[in-house]
């Protein structure tokens, strides 16, 4: 009997519960197939761990046509072989003979300004393969880039920020992905604040960053990924006016990495998911371990010492909120611009609410809660507070009674508006003149 091929062996278990029902209901394809592609993977020859549902669905109807034969990789037959015209090809393995130093974009304009290629038509990757068919491919030295061990001098000197893939669980009757979110202390490897989240965006970083505050006080130095959510300006801009520093890209997370090993190694093998109540139960199980057994644990790296008892040895030299703790959650409130309606109405994520009446027409700033994902108030664009919002009811202001001006604000307002005119007049009179076009009264 022939051996099945390991890759489509693979393949052919992540289709499991699809090649395993005699038949599908009505959207029940698509379905599996986002909950499949949710799942971690062990794939062979990769270090990847997530697979698109596009290749999951490939795979599932190569499956159907040819059965597990289907599932094995094709090799292509021009792997490695030059389509370009024989002419071609021997002008660029020529000139390249010729100074092996020369690398592929000199080649593109040698041969386009020989005539031999029209400009633009002769690909990089075409003369990469052809190159690397006969052996010539110029492959640079790799500069080694400078890496040192080193660590923080003393508790909150150093944080560093990252996320770890978790499992799936059920939040409000559906199966979601959550993600780690950790923040660790360099010095005694104590975890700030971690929690599971159902994102790793700005948002879920800046409540794990605001948790990690409040208990532990204030970094030095954030140490984050550059991934767009650590790049993000809300979290810059909290990291501006808490810590007084930006997020720095890191030079190196191992012992964070290390940490994430060890939580999956100790925590997540151990976990039964189909006994979680909701998100808040596994956040609840895994702050338990982390605060009695990790933090309680001496630590390799700390000479026999746990992270706790490391930390607390520099409790006297850690910076504390002080007076930052009183406004701790106006520095993680978001500022979004919106543009008033004439009725005095501005819209904020499909909701409408209220503002002074008198900002009608006018650009201003609501500031959000975006963790309660509340409206709090409305700024203007120096940041000064300009009163409260409050969710429109249409309903009720169909019984409400207006306000309308006194006396001396009508009489204002039609001097303004005289005023207006005749400064109108005064500029149509003199364009009139300039023109040479007579005005009203035939002058």
């Amino acid at each position: 009997m022939k051996t099945v091929d390991p890759v489509a062996l693979f393949r052919w278990s992540v289709l499991g519960p699809l090649v395993s029902r005699d038949r599908l209901e009505h959207g029940e394809l698509q379905r599996i197939i986002r909950e499949l592609a949710l799942r971690e993977y062990a794939i062979p020859g990769s270090r990847r761990c997530l697979i698109g549902e596009k290749t999951i669905e490939a795979w599932y109807y190569a499956f159907r046509r040819d059965g597990i034969d289907g599932l094995v990789p094709k090799v292509r037959n021009d792997r490695g072989v030059s389509k370009l015209p024989l002419a071609v090809q021997e002008a660029v393995l020529a000139a390249q003979r010729e100074n092996p130093k020369r690398s592929i974009r000199p080649l593109q304009h040698l041969l386009e300004r020989a005539g031999m290629v029209a400009r633009g038509t002769l690909s990089r990757s075409a003369i990469h393969r052809l190159l690397q068919q006969h052996g010539l491919l110029r492959v640079a030295a790799p500069v080694p880039e400078e890496h040192r061990r080193y660590g923080a001098e003393q508790a909150n000197a150093i944080w560093y920020g990252d996320v770890l893939h978790g499992p799936t669980v059920t939040v409000n009757g559906r199966r979601r992905k959550v993600y780690l979110v950790s923040l660790m202390d360099d010095a005694s490897r104590l975890i700030a604040h971690s929690a599971f989240c159902l994102g790793e965006t700005a948002l879920d970083i800046e409540g794990v960053l605001k948790q990690a505050v409040l208990k532990r006080g204030l970094p030095r130095k954030l140490v984050m990924d550059n991934g767009a959510a650590y790049r993000a300006s809300t979290l810059q801009g909290i990291c501006a006016r808490l810590i007084y520093c930006r997020p720095y890209a890191p030079e190196g997370k191992g012992k964070l990495e290390r940490w994430h090993r060890t939580f999956r190694d100790h925590f997540l093998s151990e976990l039964d998911v189909s006994r979680l109540d909701d998100l808040d139960d596994l956040n609840a199980r895994a702050w338990a371990w982390i605060e009695q057994v990790y933090h309680r644990r001496p630590h390799g790296g700390l000479d026999g010492q746990t992270p706790l008892e490391r930390y607390q040895q520099d409790l006297p030299k850690i910076r504390l909120l002080g007076h930052k703790a009183a406004r701790l959650d106006d520095l993680f409130q978001h500022r979004v611009a919106r543009k008033d309606r004439k009725d005095g109405t501005v819209s904020d994520q499909g909701r409408d609410f209220e503002v002074p009446l008198e900002l009608a027409g006018k650009t201003v700033q609501l500031v959000v809660d975006p963790h309660a994902e509340t409206v709090l108030g409305v700024e203007n664009a120096a940041g000064q507070s300009l009163g409260r919002t409050t969710p429109l009811d249409p309903i009720a202001n169909a019984y409400r009674r207006r306000r309308r001006p006194t006396p001396e604000e009508t009489a204002r307002s039609e001097n303004a508006a005289i005023s207006g005119r005749s400064s109108l007049n005064a500029v149509e009179l003199a364009y009139r003149q300039y023109h040479g076009q007579p005005d009203k009264e035939g002058r």
